[in-house]
């Protein structure tokens, strides 16, 4: 994979979003995904259901602290994921991925790194900066496209010779009785499970399968109420040629108002680098880069489910968008937000 880097303007060369991964080779290789139809050892020391982020981190800090054991993590499919949530991560997330080995995970991706909050409601604007840390230095978070991120944490695991990387679906728990009982897994082809294999666990197995997880039941027998529901859209523009507007409470309100509605280019967020919450729309609306060239737009609308008619869904983004960044405020964004959604 290559992404184009645009260095951050306000970062050193040692941030980990500089630099090479590690793991670069690994990023669309399928020579380590072992295919349901493979031979397969029937026993694992460790099983883990699911290579998103969780999983994918978990078998790899398995794996380098019990370099003698086998890790067997199963995941349907393989392919680079398109979701549109998981993108900011804070900075003790950022910080638990160093601590975990992966700390250059966001090299290579066209992350972007995060200062702290810009929070807008009621026309009045708020910066809350991240704090320091024991060095005087601010803590950092960091944006990105969630995908990227999972294939580099799946290149890791790939990377590791006691790691068993398996296209499947998990279709059940083997236990004896009750949740503490697991024994191992029942897994059957990604897109049929005519055929079922079990395998089981010497020491634990892993569910790390996300919020559509078939196995979340077994914890919590209570369905779960929906009360909204996010809609996403991407804005794409140019890099910025300044760092001024990044950091510093003062920069917050002269920043809502610096672009032209005309400048189509420009990156039309307030305080780039940094997350934004806008409260005064349907439900809160959320922006954050995923790259220096692309914007992520979410729009929370509530109710238990969304209007089946495409028109009608889009009005209702665009009544969000357009309260949550009114046209003689955020005259750039609103003008942007509008062209996206019509």
């Amino acid at each position: 994979m290559t992404v184009p880097e645009y260095l951050p303007l306000d970062e050193n060369e040692d941030w980990p979003t500089h630099g090479e991964y590690e793991y670069t080779a690994y990023y669309h290789s399928r020579r380590q995904v072992h295919e349901f139809s493979e031979q397969l050892s029937p026993s694992f020391d460790y099983i883990v259901i699911g290579a998103g982020p969780i999983g994918a981190a978990l078998a790899f800090k398995l794996s380098t602290d019990h370099p003698d054991h086998q890790i067997l993590i199963v995941e349907k499919s393989w392919d680079e994921p398109d979701r549109i949530v998981g993108e900011l991560m804070q900075p003790a997330g950022c910080q638990a991925l160093e601590l975990l080995g992966l700390g250059r995970v966001f090299s290579g991706i066209g992350a972007v790194p995060v200062h702290g909050y810009y929070i807008a409601y009621g026309g009045k604007q708020l910066y809350v900066p991240y704090p320091l840390n024991p060095n005087g230095k601010p803590f950092r978070g960091v944006s990105f496209h969630h995908g990227r991120l999972v294939m580099n944490l799946r290149a890791a695991c790939k990377s590791r010779s006691n790691i068993t990387c398996l296209e499947a679906s998990v279709v059940d728990l083997i236990r004896d009785s009750g949740v503490s009982a697991i024994r191992g897994v029942r897994v059957g082809a990604a897109r049929d499970n005519k055929e079922i294999k079990e395998v089981t666990a010497r020491r634990i197995t892993f569910v790390c399968d996300g919020i559509s997880s078939q196995f979340r039941k077994v914890l919590n027998p209570e369905p779960v109420a929906l009360i909204s529901h996010f809609c996403g859209l991407v804005l794409e523009h140019e890099p910025v040629s300044t760092a001024d507007h990044f950091t510093g409470p003062a920069g917050a309100i002269p920043a809502s108002l610096r672009a032209d509605p005309c400048t189509q280019k420009e990156n039309p967020l307030p305080m780039p680098h940094n997350g934004h919450v806008l409260l005064d729309g349907l439900g809160p609306v959320l922006l954050y880069q995923m790259s220096e060239r692309e914007t992520r737009v979410l729009a929370d609308i509530p109710g238990p489910t969304l209007p089946s008619d495409g028109s009608q869904l889009r009005a209702l983004v665009r009544e969000s968008l357009s309260r949550a960044a009114p046209k003689q405020m955020y005259p750039a964004l609103h003008s942007r937000l509008m062209d996206a959604v019509d």
